[in-house]
């Protein structure tokens, strides 16, 4: 398999810097050989890509696009406990939360949006267990929030 370094440069993607918590937690932390992110949001430059909420004004496009920014973010926290991106085997979870209108029932086609972008850098080691969670309302009204579990490398 390709470094994931190697492969966020053929795909032109360059992770950014790692986001400053909101409150009171880190933004990831390693546990033996796992390592963990707390909830990203889609914050690109310190701003919010998108507010709102799916089903009332955000679309399926606009949300899945929030959920690669907020992996991305979710990645550069990780990679940064992990000591590089290298050092990171495997995508293990990923939980995504869509800030949801009552009558939007379509979760899952947004976190694709980060579950499609870790597959490219990864590959097979990107495929992940997921849950795609319908949430009233997140932190910032924005509309998408994901976190990573992953496996260090040993």
């Amino acid at each position: 398999m390709t470094a994931p370094s190697v492969r966020l440069a053929e795909l032109g993607i360059e992770l950014p810097a790692v986001a400053a918590p909101l409150a009171s937690y880190v933004p990831s932390k390693v546990t033996d050989s796992i390592v963990r992110s707390s909830g990203q949001l889609p914050f690109v430059k310190g701003q919010l890509s998108a507010t709102g909420r799916l089903g009332g004004g955000v679309s399926i496009e606009e949300g899945r696009q929030a959920a690669r920014v907020c992996v991305l973010n979710a990645l550069a926290a990780v990679a940064e406990a992990a000591g590089g991106i290298d050092n990171i085997d495997s995508i293990v979870h990923v939980t995504g939360y869509v800030a949801s209108d009552s009558s939007f029932f379509d979760q899952p086609a947004v976190v694709n949006g980060a579950s499609d972008v870790l597959g490219e850098i990864f590959g097979n080691d990107g495929q992940h267990t997921r849950s795609a969670v319908g949430v009233a309302v997140l932190p910032m009204n924005a509309p998408v929030e994901i976190e990573i579990t992953c496996r260090l490398t040993s």
